[in-house]
């Protein structure tokens, strides 16, 4: 991994060189195959006397061995209806965490052997725990900045079925993990760290000299009139804060088979504007970036992998929801890109104000340049009602008609299950229209209605019809001459626990859709 991320290169590590051997076994019954198999009798010996140990796993001194610590980590059962691809990270996180915890520096984990592995997991089950075994060891931007700190000094993985699949795995996982930093870089740092601007910054110098193309509009006159929705939330912030739009594009070195565009939101911080944000809920609000942050990780996921067939568009839609005397209030009507009139409702629904309008260029590119394939997403931490909905776990994809035909939503949960990165498949339905047609002559649509997204039935639906609605991809479904797949995914649920590190979903998913099971 790179050093900037805390984590030094993969490197060569054996029984012999190693601190730390983790054994993530795939039953509890400790069956080892190969050089390992010596392991499985102080393990069975030390479960007789440990009745934690037997579940859980842990810590055991082996004097003798040159690494002399051994942690076993059991992944227990795996056949049941309920059971997935996270019984194996979890295994690896626990068995990482203790050897860290235990001091070791060099730790060698063993993979559990794939002969073993049941067909629904083989797959990727062995990229999912080196995956795992990176969320563990990555350390803060704000950290690595104060003083060069890392938790490891190399680190290894054995055990993989073929010396050509431990290549192909780690080479992925590098990739993956290289733009999931990314995301926790932009997306955890706190508010003044990662203002719009310092975005700017950090992606400018992450991607100079790379396969990326960045582009910056940082002219508010321009943004006022190519994208007045994001406009309008940014209008109570002074000029650190001020907003920026970041296009980055990946051309493929072949003729592009399929073309994504993703749209993420980047509110640095949401105080919920004139409609503030009471009762102590405005903390952890310097998340709400993490769409975009998103959006950047996956640029260096494709910088790292550099697919020869797929064109990716990507947009981070950087402002900041600030509380002030220009700010815009509810009952403004306002004009989006796409000439929609909208009257606001509520200014703490800014994510789908910030989104809406770059969604909108792009339906324009997809038309006027007539751009064969395309997949269009918004990425957001949009609303409450997707974390009351699934949970904290899990992120929410809603597809239009024409993504549906596609199975979009589908092929990425089933991505996403075989690495971890979990989704919930919702949908978009006419009551959600509705429920955003205007109520008086005056406008077009509602943006909002009063109450929070949590409180409103639907509420992680709306916003998704809104978003289609004020683009006018309304006029581009699969009843229309050109069709154009759009899918909006929530990630309120799934960007990770507050306080603690951001997860960089949806990345591995959609790394392992489009990068791995290509059309």
């Amino acid at each position: 991994m790179p050093q900037r991320f805390g984590i030094n290169p993969v490197t060569t590590l054996t029984e012999s060189n190693c601190d730390a051997l983790v054994l993530v076994s795939f039953t509890d019954k400790s069956t080892f195959t190969g050089s390992y198999e010596k392991y499985a009798k102080p393990i069975e010996g030390q479960k007789k006397y440990d009745v934690k140990f037997n579940k859980d796993g842990g810590l055991m001194l082996l004097p003798e061995s040159p690494f002399k610590r051994l942690v076993y980590s059991p992944i227990g059962p795996v056949n049941r209806d309920f059971d997935d691809i996270r019984n194996f990270c979890d295994a690896a996180v626990r068995g990482i965490s203790r050897a860290l915890k235990a001091g070791s520096r060099n730790p060698l984990v063993v993979l559990p052997s794939a002969s073993d592995i049941p067909a629904k997991y083989a797959a990727h089950f062995d990229l999912a725990i080196v995956l795992a075994v990176y969320q563990i060891l990555y350390i803060p931007l704000e950290n690595r900045e104060y003083k060069s700190v890392k938790k490891v000094d190399s680190l290894g993985f054995t055990n993989f079925a073929s010396a050509a699949r431990e290549a192909e795995v780690l080479k992925l996982a590098n990739a993956i993990e290289c733009g999931r930093a990314v995301a926790r870089d932009i997306g955890g740092s706190d508010p003044e760290r990662m203002s719009a601007p310092k975005v700017v910054e950090y992606v400018e110098e992450l991607f100079k000299d790379t396969s990326i193309k960045v582009q910056v509009i940082s002219d508010l006159k321009v943004i006022e009139k190519e994208f007045p929705c994001l406009a309008a939330v940014n209008r109570a912030s002074e000029a650190r804060h001020a907003a920026r739009v970041i296009f980055l594009t990946y051309e493929p070195p072949e003729a592009p088979k399929k073309n994504l565009f993703l749209i993420g939101k980047g509110v640095t911080y949401d105080t919920g504007g004139a409609d503030i944000k009471s009762g102590g809920i405005m903390a952890g609000m310097h998340r709400d970036k993490c769409g975009a942050a998103a959006v950047a990780g996956f640029f260096e996921t494709l910088d790292k992998n550099r697919p020869k067939n797929l064109r990716v568009f990507g947009a981070m839609a950087m402002v900041r929801n600030s509380i002030g005397p220009n700010g815009y209030v509810a009952d403004e009507l306002i004009v989006s890109r796409a000439g929609v009139r909208l009257r606001v409702g509520n200014t703490d629904a800014e994510g789908r104000m910030a989104m809406v309008d770059i969604l909108s260029y792009y339906k324009e590119k997809v038309v006027t340049e007539n751009i064969a394939n395309p997949e269009m997403f918004t990425i957001a931490t949009l609303t409450g009602h997707c974390c009351m909905a699934v949970g904290f776990n899990y992120s929410i994809i809603l597809d239009n008609g024409q993504a549906r035909a596609l199975s979009t939503a589908q092929r990425i949960t089933e991505a996403g299950d075989s690495v971890g990165d979990l989704f919930e498949i919702s949908t978009i339905r006419r009551e959600d229209f509705k429920f955003n047609e205007g109520k008086s002559e005056y406008e077009d649509i509602l943006q909002c209605n009063n109450a929070p997204s949590s409180r409103t039935p639907r509420g992680h639906q709306i916003p998704a019809a809104f978003l289609i609605q004020v683009s006018k991809l309304d006029q581009h479904g699969i009843n229309s001459e050109k069709p154009i797949a759009f899918s909006h995914i929530d990630i309120a649920g799934s960007s990770g626990p507050f306080p603690g590190v951001p997860t960089g979903a949806p990345i591995g998913a959609l790394a392992v859709r489009y990068l791995v099971n290509q059309d």
